[in-house]
């Protein structure tokens, strides 16, 4: 999942993004293009961040399927500069939620059974990351083969501020970049810019923004046969950060040993041992976070270090589901993207006072006609 609206800040001002509403919308939501038998797919809702809702869900989805077995490669971008892929309308899934209505279960499960599709594409899948590209923009992109940043990309995993998890995939992924980084990325809400996607492993290749047309083109005209070279050649052209290190480079021996351990209260008195500028901002981060979310997600990650792509979204369903059932999910939402307070009243306050239980409570099977059947 991704969030509403795009705040300023910081390291203590994780940003919220847009849209993924649960409604029908029309069907130029999303525009399906075929060149030379490469497919070429755009997320069309520009002023929305390009944010996923059903109506865009059901319709990439059995085109993907279609298109696996007549073209030789698949291509997704988002229209309008801004955005590949912003995230969801949390606002409308915790209403549903508090009606009981069974959309909002539903639709984590249709975007969920499409993250697995782009991660299992019989031909190669090539995501243009360009723009903000978090939660469901990742699911949308991160599982792909190919992932092509620029100097506008984006990248977040920021959840835990509303009480949820860093889901469509997240613990598939997450758990697998290097070191500790992950679990630093899905506790914190880090943002990750430009290059820093490449160096990170979020993305395989970089494209300056002003050679996207030109690299689709080039994509189109000359096929499955010169991808890779394709890929090969605009990264190595691009000059946006060219030689610039990973911006998180000089931090990753304190991620790596605050983050080592998979117990929240662990990472947080590590972190505050540490004393360091760095260590204190995300310290500080941390403690503004849902403590049930950041438990869930800890454990989420260390389980799907070891799962399948299609077991971490079987996972990752019985979880959404009760964090739709919880408090801080609700209140997360409120405080971030209703009242607009920032203020969120968790329960429990205190990573502390997290029931020892929760973690079997989350994580135990869900009635067969609510897991995850692909």
């Amino acid at each position: 999942m991704a969030l509403r609206g795009v705040m300023r800040g910081t390291l203590n001002r994780v940003p919220v993004l847009a849209s993924r509403g649960m409604t029908s919308a029309a069907s130029d939501e999303v525009l399906f293009e075929v060149k030379n038998r490469v497919g070429i797919i755009t997320m069309n809702r520009p002023k929305q961040l390009n944010a996923l809702n059903l109506n865009m869900i059901r319709q990439i989805h059995p085109k993907l399927k279609e298109w696996e077995s007549q073209l030789d490669v698949v291509m997704i971008r988002g229209a309008g500069g801004k955005a590949f892929c912003a995230g969801g309308d949390v606002v409308s899934i915790t209403k549903a939620g508090r009606a009981g209505d069974p959309l909002a279960g539903d639709f984590f499960r249709a975007e969920y059974r499409l993250n697995r599709l782009t991660g299992e594409l019989a031909i190669p899948y090539v995501a243009l990351q360009h723009g903000i590209t978090m939660g469901g923009g990742c699911g949308m992109s991160v599982h792909g083969k190919y992932r092509v940043c620029t100097e506008k990309t984006l990248f977040a995993m920021p959840e835990t501020a509303i009480g949820f998890l860093p889901d469509v995939g997240g613990s598939h992924f997450l758990p697998r970049l290097q070191g500790r980084l992950g679990l630093f990325l899905a506790l914190s809400g880090y943002r990750l810019k430009g290059r820093d996607n490449l160096h990170a492993g979020i993305s395989t290749h970089a494209c300056d923004s002003t050679s996207l047309d030109d690299l689709v083109a080039e994509v189109a005209e000359g096929g499955v046969s010169r991808l890779q070279a394709i890929l090969d050649s605009y990264t190595q052209k691009a000059e946006f950060d060219k030689g610039k290190p990973f911006s998180l480079e000089p931090h990753m021996e304190t991620i790596n040993r605050c983050f080592a351990s998979d117990s929240v209260p662990e990472i947080l008195s590590a972190l505050e041992k540490d004393g360091s500028e760095f260590a204190s901002k995300i310290h500080a981060t941390l403690l503004k976070m849902s403590p049930t979310a950041m438990v869930i997600t800890a454990e989420q990650l260390r389980r799907g270090a070891s799962l399948s792509l299609a077991d971490c979204l079987r996972m990752e369903v019985r979880l959404s589901d009760r964090f739709l059932e919880d408090h801080d999910f609700y209140e997360g939402v409120r405080a971030v993207l209703v009242d607009k307070d920032q203020s969120p009243v968790w329960k429990p306050a205190t990573v502390a006072q997290v029931p020892a239980d929760i973690v079997d409570r989350y994580f135990a099977p869900l009635p067969a006609d609510r897991e995850l059947q692909f």
